[in-house]
């Protein structure tokens, strides 16, 4: 829930309840849900029970404005909650009547804006555009116009919204590499989309000191990720980078060429030196998996699912394709349910590449006998919460290992065999390519896992 409403996920829930008047009335099975929820939805609708004219169309009225408000300014999760009487199981209504739709024209950007910013960027010596987490279809939309602009701007992306076959630079090996901070500042930002993973560039952007930076949302929040906003337009990502393409595309306003061309060409060749270092073999078992896996399914039709944490991190390094991610709120819960649950309506084959707190987690996701051979599942088994390795002063506490990282000897081989689940351990550098192999090509009816051990 709070994943769709951060990510702006259309998503509706309902919930079934007894009348309002068993509640707190110690019934069972009862408690208050209108509200539940609280803030991770835009909309809380109690429905009546219906039993005259007025209060069916009440019920039609509040349903209409659920499914509007799930998808007005980009969409988020609403709740409706239903009350039922007794009996509970009568399935007498053979057929369910049709209901009248309500229709909502919702404002689109406003055209003169967009080109007046267009021109404006236009100008810029040293533009830099940032897109962040969105969906396919989005990308889809900007995809050419991202194309011409990456020959006039900078354009920094993840694979959390990039749906091309490249590669790309992971963000913040981009920062590592920087020999001068100062060298790569930009006067003119422009932030699309949602959440950028890389925190040393989101770091490096908050001590930029543009001449404009805006921030474009569909919602028209203030969501200042760089700390530095000027301006916060409300627009969709596709339409704000294809009014850019189109400035720079045909504008005619003059800009130091020589500065700009310069400029561009240091950040052309610090993506591809930080791509080449991405590439080098780093010696660390997991890693070395991850690249593997990404070379294995090169040019092989694959949805990825990415779990969280440091499997998001280097699959980052790697990626060849659009990443789905939890990235709204940045969590463990449902990630491997989630990748399942894709995998059931996908006509081409599904993996998850997931950590070991995150699997055990959600390992009952593996329940679900619908499931399938086109569900492969590289798991890490790092035997802790790894991302808090990274933080030094942790080391300090009496509660890192046990409390904070949650350090385990347990393997998802049980859980393999008590679902049906085709499994594999590899604990070796050649098992790791052995395992990728298997895991990529071999053919099985049901879910594949491959677990590489830290």
């Amino acid at each position: 829930m709070a994943e769709a409403y951060y990510r702006e996920v259309p998503l509706l829930v309902i919930s079934a309840d007894r009348p309002l008047a068993m509640i707190n009335q110690l019934q069972g099975q009862t408690l208050p849900q209108a509200g539940a929820l609280g803030m991770m939805v835009k909309a809380t609708m109690q429905l009546p029970e219906p039993h005259n004219e007025v209060e069916r169309w009440y019920c039609n009225r509040l349903v209409n404005e659920a499914m509007i408000k799930m998808l007005l300014h980009g969409g988020g999760p609403v709740h409706i909650n239903v009350p039922i009487s007794e009996p509970l199981y009568n399935f007498a209504v053979e057929e369910l009547p049709e209901e009248r739709k309500i229709s909502m024209a919702a404002a689109s950007a406003d055209e003169a804006l967009l080109t007046a910013i267009a021109d404006d960027f236009a100008k810029a010596r040293k533009p830099l555009i940032v897109v962040g987490q969105m969906e396919r279809r989005e990308w889809h939309k900007a995809a050419e116009a991202v194309e011409r602009l990456e020959t006039r701007a900078v354009v920094l992306a993840e694979k959390l919204s990039d749906d091309s076959e490249r590669q790309l630079p992971a963000l913040d090996m981009l920062v590592e590499l920087m020999a001068d901070a100062a060298d790569y500042q930009p006067d003119y930002i422009i932030y699309v989309g949602g959440n950028m993973v890389a925190k040393a560039m989101r770091q490096f952007l908050q001590h930029t000191k543009p001449r404009r930076s805006i921030v474009v949302s569909e919602t028209g929040d203030v969501a200042d990720v760089m700390m530095n906003a000027t301006d916060i337009v409300e627009a969709k990502p596709s339409e704000m980078l294809r009014a850019l393409a189109s400035a720079v595309g045909y504008s005619s306003d003059a800009v130091s060429d020589n500065e700009t061309s310069a400029w561009i060409k240091s950040w052309q060749r610090l993506k591809a030196e930080t791509i080449e270092q991405a590439n080098v073999a780093t010696g660390n078992r997991q890693n070395e998996a991850i690249r593997e896996f990404f070379r294995a399914i090169r040019g092989k039709e694959m949805n990825v699912h990415v779990a969280n944490s440091l499997s998001v991190r280097m699959a980052l390094k790697y990626a060849d394709r659009y990443l789905y991610v939890n990235r709204g709120v940045n969590g463990i819960e449902g990630s491997l349910s989630t990748a399942a649950g894709f995998s059931i309506m996908s006509a081409c084959p599904v993996a998850c590449i997931i950590g070991d707190l995150s699997f055990f987690y959600d390992a009952n996701a593996l329940w679900n006998q619908e499931l399938c051979g086109n569900f492969r599942i590289l798991l890490i088994n790092n035997k802790c919460g790894g991302i808090f390795s990274k933080f030094e002063q942790l080391a300090d506490s009496p509660a890192c290992d046990s409390y904070v990282m949650a350090k385990h000897n347990a393997t998802a081989e049980g859980v393999c065999m008590q679902n049906n689940v085709a499994y594999r351990k590899a604990e070796t550098d050649d098992e790791v390519r052995d395992g990728i192999s298997w895991l990529v090509d071999e053919k099985c009816p049901r879910p594949m896992m491959l677990e590489v051990m830290g």
